[in-house]
């Protein structure tokens, strides 16, 4: 499966920090809103 721009994104479930607690989200919660999603792979390890 290939990502393209202005495709639909592949639905997925992760681990997110927000508003002091993690928590795991999912793509679909988000359905017809918009959505920026950033990764940063190597935040918070010891590199």
């Amino acid at each position: 499966m290939s990502i393209q721009v202005g495709k639909e994104a592949p639905s997925f479930v992760a681990k997110a920090y927000h508003e002091g607690t993690a928590k795991e989200i999912r793509l679909s919660d988000y359905r017809g809103k918009w959505v920026m999603l950033c990764f940063y792979p190597a935040d918070f390890t010891c590199v």
